[in-house]
């Protein structure tokens, strides 16, 4: 058949195949899609100075926080650094700041809108800027997921912790249903309080903060924990399983910290005489136990600036920090390496680009309001209250 012969076939693309494309929308997804209007060149040699003059220009009305994991040449811009949860409540600390651009990824900047007033606006400089880990629990799946419990008869001996790195929804669900957040530095104190009140938790989403949290820091047992799976019938658990349980781990997990491996662990060792190997919590459980230090990003950067000089560090954490705190404390005589010998940036946080802030400042300079996150009112009363629990904790 020539091409004039072939028919016009009226095809439509299928709402996931827009999605892949990033000419659609999954609202009940952490992942974003593309933004309006047209960014700068990725080469215009002039973006420092455009970035400047639009921060200068927006002065005291704008309040940009950035997170450890972003590059370096956004992270410049920032007014203060830190991981999700210190910088939301520095955003909320700042009532005055008409805007709040957050350069991190989208379930942060949800997280600074329930917890900023009305009349601040938190904008996200990229909406494809999401968290895989985020992406792992949708409401729907975790609904289900209750209706399971409740029909084991174990809903109500469930608490949920849900990480801090879940979407709104999440929260709101875990506010709904008596439970609290929890950050990678205060999971232990979290999962304490929950099982005062309740025999059981359900830890949401990353399976390994869960487990190392619950068997490292608490002395359970890996049998005390199951792992729920939400693409399988019942979570592939029994409900004798869901019975025995007292840690229901979600199973989820970050793509950047996932990746490490215990292989990876020995080789640095092997290859770096007397390192000290220091990873984040979200780390698989072997990684964790096999390693000398484990903490949050804020320990990791605590540790390594009380580390004598001459030290050596295996850092299993994102890329972007791994190099900035290597350069950080070079001269200290402190050799930081990488755990992995491959590299490993969050893909989603290294959306936030240069351009993309420039064009965010710009836009916002010129009086348009672009690329705000903005939560429902009933899904922030509960989110907000499980934010609350959290921040009640002894």
């Amino acid at each position: 058949m020539t091409t004039a012969q072939t028919p016009q076939l009226d095809v439509q693309p299928s709402p996931l195949a827009l999605l892949l494309l990033g000419r659609g929308a999954d609202p009940r997804s952490e992942r974003g899609v593309e933004c309006p209007g047209d960014l700068p060149e990725p080469s215009d040699p002039d973006l420092v100075a455009r970035a400047r003059a639009a921060k200068e220009k927006l002065g005291s009305k704008v309040f940009v926080l950035g997170h450890h994991y972003q590059r370096d040449e956004v992270i410049q811009f920032a007014d203060v650094t830190g991981d999700s949860f210190k910088l939301a409540r520095d955003a909320a600390a700042r009532p005055d700041a008409e805007y709040i651009v957050f350069c991190g990824v989208h379930f942060m900047a949800e997280s600074a809108d329930i917890l900023t007033t009305d009349d601040q606006k938190v904008v996200l400089p990229d909406l494809a800027a999401g968290c895989s880990m985020a992406d792992m629990a949708t409401a729907e799946q975790v609904a289900e997921c209750w209706d399971v419990l409740t029909e084991a008869g174990v809903a109500d001996q469930v608490v949920p912790v849900s990480y801090m790195n879940s979407s709104a929804d999440i929260k709101a669900f875990t506010g709904k249903h008596g439970g609290t957040i929890c950050t990678s530095s205060n999971a232990e104190r979290a999962l304490e309080w929950a099982f005062q009140q309740g025999e059981k938790v359900l830890f949401l989403p990353d399976q390994h903060l869960g487990r190392n949290t619950a068997v490292r820091d608490m002395g359970m047992s890996l049998e005390d924990c199951v792992l729920y799976n939400p693409h399988k019938p019942n979570g592939g658990l029994t409900p004798e399983q869901l019975r025995d349980a007292k840690m229901i781990l979600w199973r989820g997990h970050c793509s950047v910290h996932g990746r490490f491996s215990l292989e990876s662990v020995e080789d640095v060792r092997e290859r770096v005489p007397g390192v000290n190997v220091l990873v984040h919590p979200e780390c698989r459980h072997e990684v964790v136990a096999a390693a000398d230090y484990v903490g949050s990003t804020e320990y990791i950067i605590k540790t390594l600036e009380a580390a004598p000089a001459g030290s050596k560090w295996a850092i299993g954490t994102e890329l972007n920090l791994v190099r900035r705190l290597a350069n950080r404390f070079a001269p200290e005589g402190k050799e930081i390496v990488f755990l992995d010998k491959t590299v490993c940036f969050c893909s989603t946080m290294n959306r936030i680009d240069l351009p993309h802030l420039v064009w965010t400042l710009e836009s916002l300079a010129e009086g348009n309001l672009v690329n705000r996150i903005e939560v429902d009112r009933e899904t922030e009363a509960f989110a907000k209250l499980a934010l609350e629990r959290m921040l009640a904790l002894p």
